[in-house]
């Protein structure tokens, strides 16, 4: 596997176990951490529109911000990657099933 694929894991594992200390202790709600992930995905799908990305490409840098999502929805259950990498899949996947267009 690429290292640059191992270390991006980690920085998301990190990144989630923030964001989860974060909502347990109020310091930030559900609604806050999900607009500022809303806003993220919203620059993402900005610089998608306005390039040459392929759609793998696109996929890519969609993907951490879908994984933040996923993984702040889990609750206390212990952050699994592959877990909440599978469910961000399945949601692509069903999302690309509902339209057809995208």
């Amino acid at each position: 596997m690429n290292t640059a694929n191992l270390q991006l894991e980690g920085l998301l594992l990190a990144i989630s176990a923030l964001c989860l200390t974060l909502k347990q202790k109020g310091i930030l709600s559900d609604a806050e951490i999900g607009e500022a992930l809303r806003a993220a995905e919203t620059a993402a799908k900005l610089r998608g529109d306005t390039s040459e990305l392929r759609n793998a490409n696109i996929d890519a840098i969609h993907f951490p911000i879908r994984f933040l999502k996923r993984a702040v929805e889990s609750g206390p259950e212990p952050l699994d990657f592959c877990r909440i990498a599978s469910r961000v899949g399945s949601s692509k996947q069903n999302a690309r099933l509902a339209d057809p267009a995208e």
